[in-house]
Parts: C-alpha cells; sequence; structure tokens
C-alpha cells in the first residue's frame, strides 16, 4: 500500500499507521534524504528477520540506525564527549556514525553482538523525523538498490517499482512525491576514541579529520 503525504507536514494518521506496522513486526519504505529505504523495529525479531529477506543478506551484516535525539542514541551506544561535541554541530545531517555498541542493541542486532558496533544516522529530512517522533524510539533500516529493483545506477526509484516488486514484505509504503537525494553519507567511525573517516559522501569529512 502507497500512501502519499506532503513532506513538511505529512498526516498523523499515515505516520501513526506505519508506527503500528512496525511495532507489530512489519516493514515500511520511505525516503531519506540519501535514497529509499525499508525500515523495521529494532527490537522486533521479525521485522528483522524480513528486512535480511528483503535484502538478502546475512545477519552479520549492519544496517543503519535512525534517531531523533542523542538522548536515543545513547541508549544503544557508547558516546563520549569529544564525539558528542562533534556530532552535535553536524546533526542532522547526511553522516552516519559508527559507536561501541550498548547491550541494549547487542541482544536483537547479530551484526552489534558480532563486533559490538552501531551505526546511526540522524536524518535531516522532515518526514523521517516526524515519523520518529510519533514511534518514539530508533528505527533501522536498509537502502533500496538499484539493483533490488532491476534498475540502471541514475534511474530513477519510483514508489510504484517498490510495491510491485515487494508487495509481499513491505507493509507500507510513504510517499512525498519527487524527492532530490543528495548522496551516500559520510561514515565516520568513533569506536576507537578518535573521529576515523571510513567513506566519504555527501557530508563534508574535513570537519572530522585529525579530530
Amino acid at each position: 500500500m502507497i500512501e502519499y503525504v506532503v513532506e513538511h507536514n505529512p498526516d498523523d494518521r499515515i505516520l501513526q499507521k506505519a508506527s503500528q506496522i512496525l511495532k507489530s513486526g512489519g516493514l515500511i519504505c520511505l525516503p531519506t534524504e540519501t535514497n529509499w529505504v525499508a525500515a523495521a523495529d529494532p527490537y522486533s525479531k521479525e521485522g528483522l528477520d524480513k528486512l535480511y529477506k528483503l535484502r538478502h543478506i546475512e545477519n552479520t551484516k549492519h544496517f543503519t540506525l535512525q534517531a531523533d535525539s542523542f538522548n536515543k542514541a545513547m541508549e544503544v551506544a557508547n558516546i563520549e564527549d569529544a564525539a558528542f561535541s562533534l556530532v552535535k554541530k553536524v546533526i542532522p545531517g547526511p553522516y552516519t556514525f559508527i559507536f561501541e555498541a550498548q547491550k541494549k542493541v547487542t541482544k536483537y542486532l547479530k551484526a552489534s553482538k558480532y563486533d559490538k558496533e552501531v551505526g546511526i544516522h540522524f536524518p535531516p529530512s522532515p518526514l523521517f523525523r516526524a515519523l520518529l517522533k510519533t514511534h518514539n524510539d530508533l528505527i533501522i533500516t536498509s537502502s533500496i538498490t538499484h539493483e533490488m529493483l532491476g534498475l540502471e545506477e541514475g534511474d530513477y526509484i519510483y514508489s510504484a517499482l517498490i510495491e510491485d516488486q515487494y508487495p509481499h514484505l513491505i507493509d507500507l509504503i510513504i510517499d512525498p512525491g519527487e524527492v532530490q537525494f543528495i548522496g551516500s553519507s559520510t561514515i565516520i567511525d568513533f569506536t576507537s576514541g578518535a573521529a576515523e573517516v571510513v567513506r566519504v559522501g555527501a557530508g563534508d569529512p574535513r570537519l572530522f579529520e585529525g579530530r
């Protein structure tokens, strides 16, 4: 099912429906600032199993946790003061931060249990932030790639294409209309205590180099 919304003012009823689907172990789909993603509740085994099935990858592969506040992020990650000071200057934004994982999340995410790491993104998308506020918890996501939809890189991804490809796995698609993606996020790893730029994307890596 596709629900159409206004990016900056999404319908509360649709957000509530999406949150309920997540809590009941379902998958939803919506765009971030970087790409379309499939989303699940990180504390739902059923939802996580569906997310791995969707991507056809092993459960030792990391997905990204979406957060709208440091309070929520610190429930699952150990964030040192130095990292906190750096991160707060650029969020929400196109960065994914890798931290040491806390037991709350390693209990559910086998990848985090394996390497004790967790990746967190603070999305600037008004739609995604509204969903996080409604859900009142973290949401775990994985990209919908062009390959998954049989498309060439650069082809535009429409919600109808996703629905046609995954009618039995994705329960709800939230479509805000045409979205201009800014490219992949820049990945910053703080697990060593210092900021290490793992991947250069849309976020400026110079803000973290040598810090």
